[in-house]
């Protein structure tokens, strides 16, 4: 998968729409469930975002809402329903291009079983969480579409940020992650790491043991890691 990393409008519909179908074929979406957003370049703004039950599977790049920089549908099938909530995550995270919400089913099965704490859904098993993904707080259960999940998962953005830290992703308890990053691409990658990392700790039976402060403090020095 081969991506501009100056994408036009044209590009960015068709860079969506591969992602979409690369997490369907793999499992991390099945039927209507899921969601992707990505930021437009251009002084005009606003946001591609993906139509409310859409597969994602099966997105046509000409179907893709389109939505200004207030939220305003401009072109495209109706957007999804967490448009509100996309919105608010690039507000307070002004660094992500792109938003990404699955409902990856390790993920959501550790949600059932018990996550490791509530501000760390799983521990730091491998030094390339620590460096890629960094915290993951969990969110307490609300019922898809509801506009409540949007201010708590603001407060969560700006609580880590006055601690020195910057989030790139949530877990909604009992629906899925919600995961942002700087394109499409490294997004992917981040809940790419945070799924392979619930299976370990979930194969292990919760019991393995996270990485040691020397070695998650090596990650800091060396690769600048948020931890």
């Amino acid at each position: 998968m081969s991506f501009s990393p100056q994408p036009s409008e044209a590009q960015l519909r068709d860079q969506l729409c591969q992602v979409g179908r690369s997490l369907f074929e793999r499992g991390y979406v099945h039927g209507t469930t899921g969601n992707i957003s990505v930021r437009l370049p251009g002084p005009a703004g606003g946001f591609l975002i993906t139509p409310t039950d859409a597969c994602l599977g099966f997105l046509e790049p000409e179907k893709l809402a389109r939505v200004d920089a207030s939220g305003a549908q401009i072109s495209g099938d109706r957007a999804s329903k967490t448009l509100a909530l996309h919105r608010r995550i690039y507000q307070h995270a002004p660094e992500a291009n792109c938003v990404i919400h699955t409902h990856s089913s390790w993920l959501v099965d550790l949600t059932l079983r018990g996550v490791w704490r509530d501000d760390d859904i799983v521990p730091p098993l491998t030094p390339y969480f620590v460096m890629k993904v960094g915290h993951v707080p969990l969110v307490p259960y609300f019922r898809p579409g509801d506009v409540r999940v949007a201010d708590y998962i603001a407060t969560l953005i700006e609580t880590y940020r006055a601690r020195g830290l910057s989030l790139r992703a949530v877990m909604c308890d009992r629906l899925g992650p919600q995961v942002w990053g700087a394109n499409l691409v490294s997004t992917m990658a981040i809940l790419e790491e945070l799924e392979e990392t619930a299976r370990l700790w979930l194969r292990s039976g919760r019991e393995a043991l996270p990485l040691s402060e020397a070695a998650i403090e090596e990650c800091r020095q060396h690769f600048k890691a948020e931890w």
